[in-house]
């Protein structure tokens, strides 16, 4: 049965709203940089591996960074695969730095760029030092505000830095794609840093950059829901709240509470079934004191349908080094 919003919608337009284009290229390339080993098991199992994928949000492992941006449903992806493959960071309670979990994100994808992890931890920090330790939750909803609506958050900061210096927002140029570059967010000085803005007419500037920003900002009611509880704040108090707000979170849809931000039984049922299957190990753990603790420090690793063979295995080998330098210099 087709859902109100398909049927409200033109073929075309509902298409291009799930960039259905998108994987269709990206499935078709895959398809011709691995033919050889497709052909052994047959095209058509290979679509629907590819968009059974697609569907569970697994296609964004290990991919380059300008695919896992393209779409807002891969953006979503990619957080959800962060958020249940190092939970166990925060399970523990490890406190890490912004390089730490820089790393963790390159784990994922390998040329995520350091720009976007420094103005996620930066909404944490404050005027703390970068090198200052946080918590996974703090850097995790921060990060999801950060790289979700990262070009609407350019915008704003130029408007904020408009608004400051006295010039007219409205001449702002408003990027709208998804596979756009991202661009150096102003410097802000620290006059804006302590004094802020008007929040009523920063909501109104929001509000028809919101207009243009259909697909890629918050939704215009909470935005204006942040706004409408104070009478100044500065750009960064503003990232704040956006991180801690319910119901923005709730919107994007990629991530638990906070509250049930450590529990995640699906992926632990998964990984009790995987541990079970490699002879030797559960027996070995069960019998060490620290059996509670070594299952979850290990995060299972979902293979990519339609690469091939040997790619995984280059890419396994080079996280799995990674992995054994971070153990090292956490003891």
């Amino acid at each position: 049965m087709l859902s109100p919003e398909r049927l409200a919608l033109p073929d075309y337009e509902y298409l291009a709203q799930r960039h259905v284009l998108t994987y269709m290229e990206d499935a078709v390339c895959q398809l011709l940089e691995n033919r050889e080993d497709i052909s052994q098991y047959g095209i058509a199992r290979f679509f629907t591996e590819y968009f059974t994928s697609v569907c569970q949000g697994t296609h964004i492992l290990f991919r380059e960074f300008s695919f896992i941006q393209a779409t807002p449903h891969n953006r979503a992806s990619f957080l959800r695969a962060f958020w249940r493959c190092f939970r166990t960071v925060g399970k523990n309670g490890d406190l890490l730095t912004m390089k730490e979990y820089h790393c963790l994100l390159q784990l994922l994808c390998p040329d995520f760029p350091l720009e976007l992890t420094q103005k996620a931890a930066r909404i944490v920090l404050m005027d703390d030092a970068m090198d200052c330790l946080m918590s996974f939750s703090d850097f995790l909803f921060a990060f999801q505000i950060q790289f979700y609506y990262s070009e609407f958050l350019d915008s704003v900061a130029t408007i904020y830095q408009d608004l400051l210096s006295g010039k007219n927002p409205n001449t702002v140029i408003v990027p709208t794609s998804f596979s756009g570059q991202h661009r150096q967010r102003p410097a802000l000085g620290e006059a804006g840093m302590l004094e802020g803005v008007e929040a009523s007419l920063f909501y109104q500037c929001l509000e028809n950059l919101c207009d243009r920003h259909k697909y890629s900002c918050p939704p215009p009611a909470l935005v204006k829901e942040v706004l409408s509880n104070v009478q100044r704040l500065t750009f960064y108090g503003f990232l704040v709240a956006l991180s801690k707000h319910h119901g923005i979170n709730q919107a994007l849809g990629a991530l638990p509470d906070k509250g049930d931000l450590m529990h995640d039984p699906a992926m632990d049922e998964e990984l009790e079934r995987l541990l079970v299957q490699v002879p030797g190990l559960v027996n070995s753990v069960t019998a060490t004191p620290e059996a509670s603790c070594l299952p979850s420090r290990i995060p299972p690793r979902v293979g990519s349908p339609w690469r091939p063979l040997h790619h995984s295995r280059k890419v396994d080998a080079e996280s799995e080094g990674s992995t054994e330098e971070t153990d090292e210099s956490e003891t």
